[in-house]
């Protein structure tokens, strides 16, 4: 976003200088309250203070895009005024929110509709919709069918959940009419890793439906069953995908009965993950009160088994270490966390390794009814993003 100065737009064109595509936002209110209270101007300075941004960001950034923040507060004629503005001055998108969630889902289609009339295709509609109300996503599928050609969501905010649109143009896009080529899966896996590093929350919709699916899987299930369960929660895997899902179900189903949740993570920890280097094969660890923590971890490379052991500051310590052997190399940990994913005695543990390689960060997520299994998962997979990286 460029801001309101044509100093936050240097710093937003010298940050995407290196972008393979760039674009640059101008968000400004329209509605009289906030046009006094945020950027100081009546309404008569508004229409030079959107050419003077929307023009200088056209220079900087070929793609330039004006956003009216609180248009369905803005008096309708001077909306219409500020978006031919910013259409003269450069625009090549304009943006139009319900910041405020005002209007329902059928009143803010209707209020798209006018607007894309009136626009008369000299620029691209976006709009962008609070979900204050709960009723983003069905204000923002409305708005595509009046004329809007993008939509604006987050991972975790209070617009769109991009989680719920997009699951709401697999299911109900052909009624709609309109498509998308998202690859959900990867999507969804994604989106769950940004959740646990940001400690953010994301739309509700996808938990209440695994926890409401009924599915129940134990060791007697077969990849027909597994796969039938991931597409009931919404997984399209592939034949490639489908068989490392099916692997690392058999391995926990080995230990306790496989539910919605569990598979859930078993989809977003193991599908659509660089290709596995290294193996895990198997792990020895000692610890206790009289005596230091050891590990002895073997690793698969290419056919070959290579066991590290070692000694360390506790057992992840340890193991880390033993892998770090096995390896040969070292790796800063920048980041290491564990949680409970499902509850109970037999509960699965997630862990995320996050490793510093050559400037870059690499994250790696293991699970297993054991949190030591678990953290050595996570950064074999970590390791393997950084081999596979590199090659």
């Amino acid at each position: 976003c460029g801001g309101k100065t044509r100093e936050s737009i240097d710093l937003a064109a010298d940050a995407l200088r290196t972008a393979a595509k760039s674009r640059i936002r101008i968000e400004l209110p329209l509605s009289t309250v906030g046009m006094e209270y945020i950027c100081h101007k009546k309404a008569p300075k508004m229409g030079e203070f959107i050419t003077e941004l929307v023009s200088y960001a056209k220079e900087k950034c070929g793609d330039t895009e004006f956003c009216a923040m609180d248009a369905t507060r803005a008096d309708k004629a001077f909306l219409y005024e500020m978006i031919d503005t910013a259409i003269a001055a450069g625009a090549g998108i304009i943006t139009v929110s319900d910041d405020a969630a005002e209007q329902m889902p059928d009143e803010f289609a209707a209020f798209i509709a006018e607007i894309a009339a009136h626009m008369g295709g000299k620029a691209e509609i976006s709009v962008m919709c609070s979900d204050k109300n709960g009723l983003a996503s069905a204000a923002s599928v409305m708005a595509v069918k009046q004329g809007a050609d993008s939509v604006k969501t987050a991972v975790s905010g209070d617009i769109t959940a991009l989680e719920g649109f997009a699951a709401m143009i697999k299911n109900c896009g052909d009624t709609c009419g309109f498509c998308s080529d998202i690859k959900n899966t990867e999507l969804n896996r994604i989106i769950k890793q940004i959740v646990r590093i940001t400690g953010g929350k994301t739309d509700t919709a996808a938990p209440i439906a695994a926890e409401q699916s009924g599915i129940t899987l134990d060791g007697s299930d077969g990849k027909d069953a597994v796969v039938s369960a991931a597409a009931a929660l919404g997984y399209d895997l592939s034949d490639e995908d489908a068989q490392k899902v099916y692997e690392e179900f058999r391995r926990v189903a080995a230990k306790k009965k496989v539910g919605a949740k569990e598979l859930e993570v078993i989809i977003t920890s193991t599908a659509m993950q660089a290709p596995p280097t290294y193996t895990l094969v198997n792990y020895v660890i000692n610890n206790g009160n009289v005596i230091s923590a050891s590990a002895q971890v073997t690793l698969e490379r290419d056919g070959n088994r290579t066991t590290g052991i070692s000694i360390g500051d506790g057992p992840i310590d340890a193991a880390f270490l033993a892998l770090e052997q096995i390896i040969g190399s070292r790796y800063e940990l920048e980041d290491f966390k564990i949680e409970t994913v499902t509850e109970g005695k037999e509960s699965i543990g997630s862990a995320l390794v996050k490793l510093r390689f050559s400037g870059k960060l690499y994250s790696g997520n293991g699970i297993s009814t054991d949190i030591i299994g678990a953290s050595i998962r996570a950064y074999i997979n970590a390791v393997n993003k950084i081999v596979y990286g590199e090659a």
